[in-house]
Formats: structure tokens, C-alpha cells, sequence
């Protein structure tokens, strides 16, 4: 494998809220995502989820407060935590988890995306 340019990857989608694999460790995956807007609440059962801003800024909202990210920050949600990631305006993202973790958990939502979709 070579070297990956996560801002050539960025470019290469437009669609956002659908999570874009870029390159598995062991049995992890690094998954670039755009966000702007509300998503779903949600859990992890089964794994933390770490966010990692790489432009613009977010926030990850809890039962119980919320959390503001901006470029450069980073955040890992514990398993078993309901939470909301927000953007006022586009934020890039990149996700690390284990393959094969739907992006809304176990919530029924249409922003549901398919696992797997590499750039």
C-alpha cells in the first residue's frame, strides 16, 4: 500500500453522512466522512468511535451536554454511549473503528450507509 493524501480522497466524494473507507489496520478501518447538518442519535454497543476533525468543526452531543471539535481535535465516544454528531456548515471528518460498524448503529435511519465504500 502506498501513501494516501487524505485530501485527495476528500475530493474524490461529494455525498455526505456515507462514510468512505481510506485504509484498514488489523481489524480497524480509517473512513473519511463529510457532515454537515444533524445525524441520528445513536450507540455503539460493541466499540468506542474515534472522530477526528481534519477542516472545518463539529460537535458531538450527549444525553447530557456536548462536546465542540475543531480542526486538528479529536474525540473518542466510549462504547454504549447514545450521541448526535452536528455541523453547522460542511466538516471533514475521518473515522477510526472496527470494520464493519454501521454508521447509525442500531437506529433504523435513512442515513443508514453502506459498509465498505472505498475511495
Amino acid at each position: 500500500m502506498g501513501k494516501i493524501n487524505l485530501e485527495e480522497k476528500l475530493s474524490s466524494f461529494s455525498d455526505q453522512w456515507s462514510p468512505k473507507v481510506i485504509a484498514e489496520m488489523n481489524d480497524y478501518q480509517f473512513k473519511l466522512v463529510k457532515i454537515e447538518g444533524e445525524f441520528v442519535w445513536h450507540e455503539h454497543d460493541d466499540t468506542d468511535e474515534a472522530f477526528i476533525v481534519i477542516e472545518g468543526s463539529m460537535r458531538i452531543e450527549f444525553e447530557d451536554g456536548s462536546v465542540e471539535l475543531g480542526e486538528g481535535e479529536m474525540y473518542i465516544v466510549p462504547k454504549g454511549v447514545r450521541h448526535k454528531p452536528c455541523a453547522d456548515s460542511e466538516c471533514k471528518v475521518m473515522l477510526v473503528e472496527p470494520r464493519g460498524v454501521v454508521n447509525t448503529g442500531e437506529a433504523d435511519s435513512e442515513l443508514t450507509a453502506p459498509n465498505d465504500d472505498w475511495v
